[in-house]
């Protein structure tokens, strides 16, 4: 009688969800993890101020310029980008070692972060971006969604049409006109990343027992 074969152990995925302001990559990303148990949201560090309800160590990793420039010089950052004025970026050692125990990262950042990330980690990115279905919905999410000045939505619309320009840099572009497709389309892109043979470091192994060689 054969035992049961163990299956192999997979390295997780690092899923970058990137996209201009207003084009619902954090309406994407929360629905991405209600119903991705095995994916976890990488959590940033950055120099803008805490917003109401946010909290240490749960939405972001809050620090002064002078904090994030030390820990950038000291390498330990995976990837790091300014972005309105602001700095983000990801501290590298529990992305590390989530990819290693088989569990996915969710990146919410913007090119500039996915071209670095690649660069660190580049079996294990899979980048996703999402544009809007027309320039004027664009604008007219930014104008529903704060009471930005008309100088401020200007502003933010110049900065989504140099982050569109970057596009060709990513694996997969959808167009998120269906929010439930978008996700969708995006849970599929996660699954067969999860699958493919370069994630799979055991599976040699595996097979050797599965076949009894």
């Amino acid at each position: 009688m054969s035992s049961e074969v163990p299956k192999p152990v997979r390295r997780g995925v690092c899923l970058v969800l990137a996209a201009a302001p207003g084009a619902g990559k954090t309406s994407v990303s929360r629905a991405l993890l209600a119903m991705e148990p095995e994916l976890e949201l990488s959590i940033s560090a950055t120099t803008r101020a805490p917003r109401p309800g946010e909290q240490e160590g749960v939405h972001y990793f809050f620090r002064s310029a002078a904090e994030f420039d030390a820990m950038a010089e000291a390498g330990e950052l995976l990837e790091h980008a300014r972005f309105l004025g602001r700095a983000y970026g990801t501290p590298r050692a529990p992305v590390e070692a989530a990819l290693a125990a088989g569990r996915d990262v969710l990146f919410d950042i913007e090119w500039q972060g996915h071209r670095q990330l690649r660069a660190k980690l580049p079996q294990d990115v899979v980048g996703v971006f999402l544009l809007p279905p027309s320039l004027a919905e664009l604008e007219r999410r930014l104008n529903a969604r704060a009471q930005d000045s008309a100088e401020e939505i200007a502003r933010r619309m110049d900065a989504a049409r140099h982050e569109m320009e970057h596009w060709h840099e990513f694996d997969h572009i959808l167009v998120n006109d269906d929010f439930d497709r978008t996700v969708s389309d995006v849970r599929a892109i996660l699954h067969a990343a999860r699958t493919e043979r370069a994630r799979l470091p055991g599976m040699a192994a595996f097979m050797e027992t599965l076949l009894g060689a």
